[in-house]
Order: C-alpha cells, then sequence, then structure tokens
C-alpha cells in the first residue's frame, strides 16, 4: 500500500509528515535501584549527556559516550532502562502507588510494568500477563535486571483472562497494535488498512475483558504506539457507547485526541484523551486514554 495513503490520512487528521521523523534516545532512571542525581554523576563520567524529559518524572535524554547505552555497567546493572519517551508516559498516567493490585495485560518486555513496579516502590503487587512464551523471557529477563520484586508474570491470553471478581484497582492495556513508522523504517511496507481494522477489533475484546476484571472505581489506562484513529479514538467511542465508563482529562504533551475523524463526528469526551504527533513531541506516534469505571 505504501506511505502515500498513510500520510495522506495524517494530513486530513491536521498532520503534514514526511514519513523520515525520528526519536531521540530516552532512558529512564530506574528508582528502584539508583536515584537520578547517581545516575547522572555515572553517566556523565561516561560521557554521556543526560537532559531531564520535562513531562517525565524520571525520563532523560541520553546523547553522546562512546559506547552504546544498551551496554554500560550501569545499564547491565539495572540502574536504568532504555525506554522510548512516548513510552513512559502512559505509567505516568496510571500513576500506581504502594497497596494497589495493578494488572499489565499485554506486559512484554516489560519496560512499563518494570516502571510501575519503581512508581509503587516495590509495593502492592503487579499482575503481568503476556500471550507469546518467547516474549515472556525478555519480560522476565527486565524484571530480573531492574529489581523487581513485586510481580507475579505468567503467559495467557489477557482476552480471556477470568479471576472471577473484579479484582484490580488499576489496569494498563499497551494494546497490541499496528504501531507506527518513526521507530520502523520499514513501517509502510509491511501495513496496509486491513491490518488496522483487524487490530482494533482485538483491542476491543480486550478493553472489555479490561473492564471486567476492574474495581469499581478504578482505572484503567489504554494506550497503543498506533496513529490510526480505528485504533485509537474510534475504539475509545466504541468504549463510550458499549460500557458504563467515564474519561478523565489527560494532559501533557501533544495534542487533544481528534472529535472528527474520517468524516465522523465523535463525542467530545474523547478530546480529553491525548495524542504524541511525531512533529509536535519528537516522539514515535502515541495514544493515551484514561478510562474510570463508576
Amino acid at each position: 500500500m505504501g506511505a502515500g495513503i498513510f500520510l495522506k490520512r495524517y494530513e486530513t487528521m491536521g498532520h503534514e509528515l514526511t514519513g523520515r521523523e525520528r526519536t531521540r534516545r530516552a532512558i529512564r532512571v530506574n528508582t528502584l535501584l539508583a536515584s537520578r542525581e547517581e545516575l547522572e554523576e555515572k553517566l556523565s563520567a561516561r560521557g554521556v549527556k543526560l537532559t531531564p524529559i520535562p513531562w517525565l518524572r524520571d525520563g532523560f535524554h541520553a546523547e553522546g559516550g562512546e559506547s552504546s547505552v544498551g551496554a554500560s555497567f550501569e545499564y547491565l546493572l539495572g540502574l536504568y532502562a532504555i525506554q522510548e519517551a512516548a513510552a513512559q508516559f502512559p505509567i505516568e498516567v496510571l500513576a500506581p502507588t504502594a497497596g494497589e493490585v495493578v494488572l499489565d495485560m499485554c506486559a512484554a518486555p516489560g519496560g512499563k510494568t518494570a516502571q510501575a513496579a519503581a512508581w509503587m516502590g516495590n509495593k502492592g503487587a503487579i499482575v503481568a500477563v503476556d500471550v507469546k512464551r518467547d516474549r515472556l523471557y525478555a519480560l522476565e529477563n527486565n524484571l530480573e535486571r531492574l529489581g523487581v520484586e513485586n510481580c507475579v508474570a505468567y503467559c495467557a491470553d489477557a482476552t480471556s483472562l477470568d479471576y472471577g471478581s473484579e479484582l484490580f484497582d488499576k489496569i494498563l492495556l499497551d494494546a497490541p497494535c499496528s504501531g507506527n513508522f518513526v521507530t520502523d523504517r520499514e513501517w509502510f511496507t509491511k501495513r496496509d488498512i486491513g491490518d488496522v481494522e483487524k487490530n482494533s477489533l482485538v483491542q476491543r475484546r480486550l478493553l472489555g475483558t479490561a473492564l471486567g476484571l476492574l474495581k469499581p472505581g478504578g482505572t484503567l489506562v489504554y494506550t497503543t504506539c498506533s496513529l490510526e484513529p480505528e485504533e485509537d479514538e474510534l475504539n475509545v467511542q466504541w468504549l463510550l457507547e458499549n460500557h458504563d465508563v467515564k474519561l478523565s482529562q489527560v494532559d501533557g504533551p501533544g495534542s487533544p485526541a481528534l472529535m472528527e475523524v474520517l468524516g465522523r463526528g465523535l463525542s467530545p469526551e474523547v478530546a480529553k484523551c491525548r495524542r504524541f504527533w511525531p512533529d509536535e513531541t519528537g516522539t514515535q506516534g502515541f495514544f493515551v486514554a484514561k478510562v474510570v469505571k463508576p
């Protein structure tokens, strides 16, 4: 299908993207094992310049140094994680705390799971699930390296999870999605609108399951790294039309979610969600919705 049809869609949504946008290298200080000041001192000695990302609690852009930030002694010790800036934002919105029970429905490779554990100070409990066994190995390795102790991880299909009760205070649904071109140079050659539509149906099944597991008054953060409205605004609109939920305002970089897309007008409530456009945020494309179950 090529880049043309997607870039044209983005133009109709108000963004003239080139398809060549890229993101800066970002890391997250793992506060379970190191302080911001400690890590800045250690990496500065290696010639790495860290610049705080103002809308993230523990995120930095990392530049310079003689070797890859993924090959340093500090990385192997788990003092930080390599985590794209926009990908750090959903946990900022979820804001899990000690004493809560949290579900990460599509957890591998574990970057957001470990970030949640850091927010919780390794207290409370996290259940991390992924459907692919080979991806779960990466999750387990990351949790071990980063010193996570309040998490149980297992292989399961998140669309069929059933704990017999509304168990979770907070749920992160970082849904399997189409992705976007910023972090994948071959993205345009691998995607078509049919893929996007299929993904949206799976995401709706996951959303329905999540709401059945969430306690009344609990929070669900739904997020994708997709720019496609079928996987973002249109899924949130479906949620509002088919489930008893409310949306909370998501503030931050980027833009409010679209209220009119592909010729369809949406609920004004959808604008409470947040879109990360690469030309605005300097990150990969991202979408974040904060859903509250009455």
